[in-house]
């Protein structure tokens, strides 16, 4: 099955005197699916907050976190390619972003910037929830070692998988991402994704309008009834691979949901409010239908 729910349009109250403003920064922005998602979550609980995009130029994250400080914006969500700059800059930093080195949102507590990653964490909880039961136990094989990638590693580790297998094209990256799993992580082969119980494609493979659009990252002969496919890929909502491994019996995670409970754990430290996450996931379904 298939994370997803029908679309629906989401209001958003116009701005007042009293909006709390959250944002998001990258290059390219216009792109983000983070302003249509936050501002449905907003829309939803009908609270007073916006949500906007900044295309800010690669080396001025700093310069956008003294902004930060400056407006009191309520939040700010960051994005390629800043991730690692914003981590230099901000007053403070979570343990996983200690760890991957990348910051994907700013929150304030106590007068201080805190950097946080919940890159990972937000797939675990799309993962656990999408399949009905905890990442605790289960061998998982993860493709490809970038930024993603490696805090999805760290995040699994940190929810008790048993085994986590990384196999990339360059094997020195593969070791860098094997590494954050400690005892429990090893760089592995393709071949090895026959023992998981959890197939992760942590790679742009399947992308829609990319060159490697209909390229399949996983060979399908390889996977098995009964293993969970999961992609980080969300354009399109059905990749090629996820309809290879249902094919063959698979259960299928598209990557919508972990771009939602990223997003949902931004929201919920922000303002202090449980994240309606069906408005969230219907919000960016229909965003990426009429993409």
């Amino acid at each position: 099955s298939v994370v997803g729910s029908s679309p629906r349009t989401h209001l958003v109250a116009a701005p007042t005197g009293t909006t709390r403003v959250a944002a998001v920064i990258g290059s390219p922005v216009r792109h983000s699916l983070s302003p249509v998602i936050h501002n449905a979550a907003f829309g939803a609980l009908d609270i007073d907050w916006t949500y906007l995009a900044f295309d800010v130029a690669a080396g001025d994250a700093a310069d956008a976190l003294d902004a930060m400080r400056t407006l009191r914006l309520g939040g700010l969500s960051v994005t390629m390619p800043h991730k690692a700059d914003a981590a230099a800059a901000v007053d403070r930093l979570t343990p996983e972003a200690s760890s991957l080195g990348a910051v994907n949102f700013v929150s304030w507590d106590r007068g201080e910037l805190v950097g946080h990653n919940t890159d990972g964490r937000g797939f675990v909880d799309s993962l656990e929830a999408s399949i009905g039961a905890a990442v605790a136990g289960r061998h998982c094989h993860v493709v490809g070692a970038g930024g993603a990638a490696r805090a999805i590693v760290l995040a699994l580790a940190e929810a008790g998988a048993d085994q986590v297998v990384v196999v990339n094209r360059s094997r020195a990256k593969a070791e860098v991402a094997a590494a954050l799993a400690g005892g429990k992580g090893r760089v592995g082969r393709p071949i090895d994704v026959k023992e998981a119980d959890v197939v992760i494609n942590a790679t742009s493979m399947g992308m829609a309008g990319t060159s490697a659009a209909h390229v399949l990252p996983v060979e399908p002969s390889l996977l098995r009834e009964g293993q969970v496919l999961a992609e980080l890929v969300y354009h399109p909502l059905r990749t090629p691979l996820m309809d290879a491994a249902a094919d063959i019996g698979a259960t299928v995670v598209g990557g919508v949901g972990m771009l939602v409970h990223q997003a949902a754990r931004q929201f919920e430290l922000w303002t202090g409010e449980a994240a309606p996450l069906d408005a969230m996931h219907e919000a960016a379904n229909e965003a990426i239908a009429r993409a």
